[in-house]
């Protein structure tokens, strides 16, 4: 165990996360909810939260991710820590995105429509957090079914994902941009 001049313990654990942070900070990070559970036992109830965080970077890189812990701050931690794991690249179209896609994950479905330039972001909570943490600052979106904020998130990634530009449909069938466009 080591020791400070002061005879109090050093907390290396601190100075690790103090780096971790430093090392990303082109990150923008988002709480999109928080939800507190309560468990009944013997001795009375159990709180818990979960925090559901997005980050990216503004120019196409966005993750998610949910932290469970019995304090909000550890939460919070914990899932901006899951979303930098599961970072993924989108492609945009300058401000917007190439074309119109429906993601759907469980119960959960999002259109993503393209808008031109100026229109801004029409989005709800969950699905703004996501699109604008990805960079895209025109974008016409509906949220359909579920409004369980876990799966709108997850709905907006699958549609998100599933975008491609001319180049990239051009690759996969064996054919130039021009034949495509």
């Amino acid at each position: 165990m080591a020791y400070n001049e002061g005879g109090g313990r050093r907390d290396n654990n601190n100075r690790r996360e103090r780096e971790r942070e430093d090392a990303n900070p082109e990150f923008v990070e988002k709480v999109v909810s928080l939800n507190r559970v309560a468990k009944t036992h013997k001795g009375g109830r159990t709180f818990t939260f979960a925090a559901l965080c997005v980050v990216g970077d503004g120019k196409g890189r966005v993750g998610y991710g949910l932290g469970k812990a019995m304090e909000v701050s550890e939460a919070i931690r914990k899932g901006i820590d899951d979303a930098k794991k599961h970072v993924v690249t989108i492609t945009r179209s300058g401000s917007t995105i190439p074309h119109e896609v429906t993601g759907v994950y469980g119960a959960g479905r999002v259109i993503l429509k393209p808008a031109p330039p100026g229109t801004g972001v029409i989005a709800g909570g969950a699905v703004r957090a996501v699109v604008e943490a990805a960079g895209i600052s025109d974008i016409r979106t509906k949220r359909l079914r579920s409004s369980n904020p876990q799966n709108v998130v997850a709905a907006t990634m699958v549609g998100l994902r599933s975008l491609r530009d001319a180049a990239q449909v051009a690759q996969i069938r064996g054919k130039s941009v021009k034949d495509i466009v």
